[in-house]
């Protein structure tokens, strides 16, 4: 409740496109998810959040994306050294090329996503929170470079497997497809502090996987969900025993 008092207008917001998008074909869906992102963008609510933010550490390391294909497998390997796998805009773009490619190249029967290290991902970079401040240039950019929009036509064929923290936009991406979790798997959606909804896809694929009410919880509540409350709300399609090394 107090998260909502804090960012009223965030989480009315959230409220309403959840309820716009049910039942909505999932592309056009994005649009709207984008749009209303948009919106917030340019609000007082996510000014107030860009203005108390701490400054970004200089000289982090570009997103690098590991790509290679195994027969008819095509394994994508996110990796940003000391940031735990944040997604900056080097890395979603290499994301897009490579969701692009399995959307249309038919010999492509799976892709399977993982996170380097022992986080699978903690969502958007912050650093580049606000780099464009002109809202509809946002939404305009988006529409271009936003790996989700790949990602919901390559459907079952995207396969997660997560470990660690999966926040944010890693969450809200490999929502798209199937989930298989690691024991020490943790789920989290922080956008609502910032003053913003999901804006990588999640207000979308989550919706389609646990219902709008489920995720309006995760992320009007900030709560962080467990493997087990995973599995059991259908976030997660299985787990996977061994940790990663």
């Amino acid at each position: 409740m107090a998260a909502i008092c804090a960012r009223p207008l965030a989480a009315s917001v959230l409220v309403q496109l959840l309820r716009l998008i049910e039942g909505m074909d999932p592309a056009r869906a994005l649009v709207a998810e984008s749009l209303a992102y948009a919106t917030l963008q340019g609000g007082d609510e996510h000014a107030q959040w860009l203005a108390a933010r701490r400054a970004a550490p200089r000289d982090l390391p570009a997103g690098r994306l590991h790509v290679t294909r195994v027969q008819d497998v095509l394994h994508l390997e996110m990796d940003r050294p000391g940031t735990h796998n944040a997604i900056d805009a080097p890395l979603r773009d290499a994301l897009r090329e490579a969701l692009d490619l399995a959307v249309f190249d038919p010999t492509i029967g799976r892709v399977e996503l993982r996170g380097a290290g022992r986080t699978f991902g903690v969502g958007a970079e912050l650093a580049e929170f606000g780099t464009t401040r002109d809202p509809a240039r946002a939404h305009a950019i988006r529409m271009q470079t936003l790996p989700a929009l790949a990602a919901v036509r390559c459907g079952e064929r995207l396969v997660s497997t997560v470990q660690g923290l999966c926040v944010g936009a890693s969450l809200e991406l490999a929502a798209f497809g199937r989930i298989e979790a690691r024991r020490d798997a943790i789920f989290h959606l922080p956008e609502l502090a910032m003053g913003l909804v999901p804006g990588a896809g999640g207000c979308v694929s989550l919706s389609r996987r646990i219902g709008r009410q489920r995720t309006a919880l995760m992320v009007l509540s900030g709560r962080r969900i467990s493997v087990e409350t995973a599995l059991a709300w259908g976030l997660a399609d299985s787990c996977v025993d061994a940790l990663v090394d």
